[in-house]
C-alpha cells in the first residue's frame, strides 16, 4: 500500500527530473485514486509556451482524460509543492477527495517562484488591480445563464 508520503516523493523526483530535462519549473503532481497513480504531471509553461500549463493542471487534464470524465471523486492530488492560486482553483472544480503538498509557497517564493501578488490582485477591487480590468455589458451578460438554466439535457458541474 502507498503513502501519501510514498506519492509525495514519487511528485518531488518527477519535479526533479523536469529540472533536469529543463522542460520547465521545478513542479511536479500525481494523481492517485485506490493507491495506484492514475496520471502525473510536470510543469511544462516554458517548454509549450503555455502559461496554464502548470503541473497540477497537466496532471488533472491527464488524469481526467484516462478517467474519461470531468472530476476527480475518489482521488488525491499529490503535489511537490503548495499549488498556485490557478491551480488551487483547478483543484477545487476537479473535486478530488483529499490534496498533499510538500514545499509550502513560501519555499517557491524562496528559488523565485513568488504568487503572492496573485492572491493581493484576488482580493483587490477591479479597479486597484495591475492589469486595468472593466466590467462591461452588465444588461445583456445573462443570456448564456438563462440557455443554461433552459437546457433541459445539461450536464451540471
Amino acid at each position: 500500500m502507498n503513502t501519501p508520503e510514498e506519492f509525495l516523493r514519487l511528485a518531488i523526483r518527477l519535479a526533479e527530473e523536469n529540472v533536469a530535462s529543463a522542460r520547465g519549473g521545478p513542479f511536479a503532481a500525481v494523481i492517485a485514486r485506490d493507491d495506484q497513480v492514475i496520471a502525473t504531471g510536470v510543469n511544462l509553461v516554458t517548454s509549450t509556451h503555455d502559461p496554464t500549463a502548470h503541473a497540477e493542471v497537466v496532471a488533472i487534464r491527464e488524469a481526467c482524460r484516462v478517467l474519461g470524465r470531468f472530476q476527480l471523486k475518489g482521488c488525491a492530488i499529490y503535489s511537490s509543492c503548495e499549488p498556485c492560486p490557478m491551480c488551487l482553483g483547478a483543484i477545487y472544480w476537479a473535486r478530488p477527495a483529499r490534496l498533499y503538498f510538500a514545499a509550502s509557497r513560501h519555499d517557491a517564493a524562496a528559488a523565485g517562484f513568488d504568487d503572492a501578488f496573485l492572491y493581493q490582485e484576488i482580493a483587490a477591487p477591479l479597479e486597484a488591480r495591475r492589469i486595468p480590468t472593466a466590467h462591461l455589458l452588465e444588461n445583456e451578460a445573462g443570456s448564456p445563464f438563462d440557455a443554461w438554466r433552459a437546457k433541459l439535457d445539461r450536464i451540471a458541474y
